[in-house]
Formats: C-alpha cells, structure tokens, sequence
C-alpha cells in the first residue's frame, strides 16, 4: 500500500518515550521540511489536555530533549499539534478521538500513520476500538512500539489482535535500533563494498562479538524491567537484530521484503544455546565513574532474581558461519555506555616473519554503534626504523570516524527515521512478524534452560564488566572480551 501520511496518530503522546525520542524526532523532520507539508499531528493519552496545554507540555519537552548544536524551528511544529484525551482501556472514547482525527483520505498523498506507544496489555483493547471506529481500514497503517509480548505465546496473541484489523504490509515493529546510522551502515559496509565479502565467512572469521553495555541502573523502568530482563530487554530484539545484520546473506535488493526474507533466514537457524553456552548476573552496590550506586535489589526495594546482565555463546547452523560462535553480551551498571559489533578475523594461515622474531596478530573489525559511531579495521604493519634482531610488526587501526567522515550531516535521533518510514510507509527498517516469532522462540529455550537447570543471577560488582563467568565463557575459546 503506498500512500504518503496526512495525518499521524500518537498513542502515549505524554509518555517518556514521547517526550524524550517522539515529539523532538518529529519536530527535527518538520523543520527539514522531509513530513508532508500540512500533516496533522494527534497525540492522545489518558492525561487531560486542550490543544492549547498539550502544545504547552510539547514546548517543554523540545526545550529539554531537542539535541544540542542543531538548528530547529520549533513554533511551526507545535502550530501543527492537536490533541485528545483517551482511556484506551474503555471503548467509550474512540467515537470522540475518531471524530479528533477526522476523515481518511484514499488518495496518495492521504493518509493515516499510527504509532502505538502503550503498555502491552493495551494493545488488543485499542486495536478493538480503532477497528470499530473506522480507523484500521483504507490508507491507515500502525507502528507498534516494543515490547511485544513477554514470550512466544503472548507475543502470537498480540499480533493476532493487530492482524485482525491490519494486514502485514501495514505493520510497522519499531526496533529503535534499526534507525541508527551505524546500524544502517553495517548494510553498506558488507553490500556496497567487495573487500569484506569474499573473507565474510566461517574460513575466515574465527568469532564474532557483539557487546550492549549500559552505565545505568533501573532509573524509572522499575515495573517493567524486573517483569523482564536482560535477556528479554535486550538479547531478543536489539541484539538479535544485529547479529541478523552481521551474519545475512546479500538480498536480492535494498527492499523491506528482500532484506527481512535474509535476516529470518539467520534467526531460524540459530542454534538452542545449551546451559554451558550462557551466563546470567545482578549487579550489587559499586561505582560508576567514581561515585557510589547501589546494586539491583536496593534500587528495586525487594529481593529479586531478575538478571541484568546475560552473556551467550551462539552458533548459526548454515553453511557460512557454521563453526563460528557469536559471542552476546549486555548489561546495566557497566564500566561504560556502548554498542559495538566486533568481526574478529583468523590468523595469517603461516607467517613469514616467525624467524625474525615478530608475532602476528588477527586483523579486527570493530563497528561503534554508539556513542562513538566509527568503524576501526585493525592491520599489521612494520613499525619503522632499524633493528638487529628481525623486523619489528605492530597492530595499527585504520579508523572511520563517522563525525569526522561526514561533518556536514546533523547527528539524528533514531526515531526520525523510523517516523519518516512510518509516514512514507517503507518497511524495510522494522521487523516483519516471522521475525518477532523466530526470535521468541530462540529466547524462551533460553529462559526454559535457566528455569530446568536452576540458573540463577550470579553477583557483579557494579562498575565491573559483569561476572567471572562470563569471561570464562569466552576464554574456554581463547577469546578475549574486546574492552
């Protein structure tokens, strides 16, 4: 269905999420002027508003959360803000906000994007009320915001509901990670360049990491994130995604079905990760950058066995990567805030300088996602000068610093592309169904192997790199954790 959005819809218009990521990504867009020129914009919540207050409460959350050095118009933004309260739990108020909303337009430049942004338990009872308001038929397609479900079964009930009213080349699942340049940069480096493909591949890589470390604890996702954990969290969506982007094969083209037929692939044949294969762990009182912090149980005010920190060893059965393992790590009140992929090549298969007294080491890409986006490709070089014993070899990074590469560009939020998708409708950024499905499936083995083994949290110190064992798991293989 192709169509340009006239109009877009905001469940949860005054939450976080919004006003942190939502308003300031949509404000950033229109002042570029790439929204549709005249586009409505509808938030709705439970909290009371008039148009006039919710522009007020919008103008506050720009003043806080608009990113700094950037040049942003912000009165034009707000003068295209409307709003409508609603308690989406009730179906009493989808007349009023369907009467809010208006018509939908059948033309190509009309429209209706809904970005869905609720608690989960939300999601069928609003879909309900769209449908018999006329709002899920004709030019309408819906954004839904993670998490979708808690495993495979809930996740399945959730996505019945949304296919009851919309078809799938109308749904949008927002994995925020997928809006980030880097990310999206990962796609070009392996398929707009011949180097790395002929090497991209089990002869020629030895393993693989891929690392989300957090400085953070709980801040105000108490309730949902001891109902979650890391490894929901994190390891089944965000860095599921990236190990799909890493292990694809090249699609046929840069189209959402293309690319999302590839990455199923990878996730269908990832496989069950045995207890020895993984590591869980909480974070006890430490410090992070020099001060104090208090461990999980203390933050949340109750005993629990919640993980936040998970560490897998995982295995692709296919003929490309069969024998390489993926190396998963995340966790909160870690050392330092980062997202890194690194391709750990294998050694020069015999090396001509082992007579002359230098040792070489395997080349190492490493892709920064955030915060610093770069992508560093160590090689092995001479170190200048003379020495009587032999040549002297050193590892030298030839490094891509994408702010220094591109200096014109803004730096973006990852939402303002996926907003822009939504409203455009290119789908190729969010995650198709049989996606979401293959990754449950992966990770509720994982949580039914904790469960039949008693696995439970082992204790870290926070501001540590997470327990012992997980540097065990890695170093069995005579792998190193790139730090």
């Amino acid at each position: 269905m192709t169509f340009s959005a006239n109009k877009l819809l905001l469940f949860g218009a005054t939450g976080d999420l919004s006003q942190r990521m939502l308003l300031p990504s949509l404000c950033a867009l229109m002042s570029d002027g790439l929204l549709p020129p005249g586009i409505d914009i509808i938030g709705t919540a439970r909290s009371e508003h008039s148009d006039e207050s919710f522009r007020n409460f919008a103008a506050e959350a720009l003043q806080r959360f608009l990113p700094s050095g950037r040049k942003i118009a912000i009165d034009p933004f707000l003068a295209r803000l409307r709003y409508q309260d609603l308690d989406a739990s009730t179906p009493e108020g989808f007349d009023t906000l369907a009467k809010c909303v208006g018509p939908v337009g059948t033309g190509e430049d009309e429209g209706l994007s809904i970005f869905l942004s609720t608690a989960p338990f939300l999601f069928e009872p609003t879909i309900k009320g769209l449908q018999s308001n006329g709002l899920t038929t004709g030019n309408v397609r819906i954004g839904l915001e993670k998490p979708l479900g808690t495993d495979l079964g809930s996740s399945c009930q959730i996505n019945d509901a949304v296919a009851s009213a919309f078809t799938e080349n109308r749904i949008f699942r927002i994995d925020h990670y997928l809006g980030k340049e880097t990310v999206q940069n990962l796609l070009a480096l392996r398929f707009a360049n011949i180097l790395f493909e002929p090497l991209w591949n089990a002869a020629h890589i030895d393993h693989v990491q891929i690392t989300v470390a957090e400085t953070v604890g709980l801040e105000s996702r108490v309730g949902y994130y001891d109902t979650s954990g890391a490894l929901r969290d994190m390891v089944q969506n965000h860095m599921l995604q990236l190990l799909a982007l890493v292990a694809m094969e090249p699609p046929t083209s840069f189209d959402a079905t293309a690319v999302r037929d590839e990455k199923v692939k990878v996730l269908r044949a990832l496989r069950e990760v045995q207890a020895t294969e993984t590591v869980t762990g909480q974070y006890k009182a430490g410090a992070i950058n020099g001060e104090a912090v208090p461990g999980y149980d203390e933050e949340l005010g109750k005993d629990s066995d919640t993980e936040t920190f998970v560490a897998i060893k995982a295995h692709i059965d296919n003929w490309r990567w069969k024998g390489v393992p993926f190396y998963l790590r995340t966790g909160k009140r870690l050392p330092e805030r980062t997202t890194e992929i690194i391709v750990q090549f294998r050694c020069v298969p015999f090396s001509i300088f082992a007579g002359k007294g230098a040792k070489t080491l395997p080349n190492r890409l490493v892709i920064g996602i955030q915060p610093r986006e770069n992508i560093q490709l160590s090689l092995m070089t001479k170190v200048p000068g003379l020495d009587r014993e032999g040549i002297r070899l050193r590892q030298v990074p030839l490094d891509i610093a994408m702010p220094d590469a591109f200096a014109g560009p803004e730096r973006r939020i990852a939402y303002e592309r996926l907003l822009l998708d939504l409203v455009e409708g290119d789908q190729t950024l969010f995650v198709r169904r049989d996606e979401v499905e293959a990754q449950w499936h992966w990770i509720d083995a994982i949580r039914e192997t904790w469960k039949n083994d008693s696995i439970t949290p082992k204790s870290y110190t926070a501001g540590s790199w997470g327990p012992s064992a997980a540097i065990a798991l890695a170093e069995r293989d005579g792998v190193t954790w790139h730090e």
